[in-house]
């Protein structure tokens, strides 16, 4: 049986924004091997979306961009959309009942499944058997919370620092 984890980096006031934060080349190191030993991941639309990114090579891009794309080529994703028709490579697009396809994905997998997305996560918060929250040095104000909604009982299980700056803190529920 597979476990789902939700981990994004994050503010220290907590929200997520792809955009906000320097990812040292250790923490892009970590990011890479989490990515290529995942079971699979399930996205959020705006999730997805954002990631498409590495679909298409760079020629600008480093062999670190270039390992970390191969690796996110790799695994299987499962999208969930309303809105989306068409998705990419090694995608598959889930428009309803994604709660009872996660299920059924955690029964057949072994290993990690990652769900991307802070409104998804929220909507999967019963299936979720570990937060990874990324604190960054940063302090943003505003913009997208890591937790949607309501935050579930929670209990540390470690801390860990990434790279110079940056503090893995990996919950689970209580």
């Amino acid at each position: 049986m597979a476990k789902l984890v939700f981990g994004m980096n994050q503010s220290l006031d907590g929200y997520v924004d792809h955009d906000k934060f320097q990812t040292g080349p250790q923490l892009f190191r970590h990011w890479t091997e989490q990515v290529g030993g995942l079971a699979g991941s399930v996205y959020g639309a705006r999730m997805y979306e954002i990631m498409r990114y590495w679909d298409q090579d760079d020629p600008e891009w480093d062999a670190a961009r270039r390992d970390f794309a191969a690796a996110w080529r790799r695994q299987p994703k499962w999208v969930a959309s309303r809105s989306l028709k068409s998705v990419g490579p090694n995608a598959t697009l889930v428009g309803d009942d994604v709660e009872a396809v996660v299920r059924g994905l955690k029964a057949d997998l072994a290993g990690e499944i990652a769900v991307s997305g802070p409104t998804l996560a929220h909507s999967l918060t019963d299936l979720i058997d570990e937060y990874r929250l990324y604190l960054h040095p940063a302090v943003l104000g505003h913009g997208v919370p890591f937790f949607a909604g309501p935050r579930p009982p929670l209990r540390l299980a470690a801390s860990d620092l990434m790279g110079e700056d940056v503090i893995r803190l990996t919950y689970v529920p209580a």
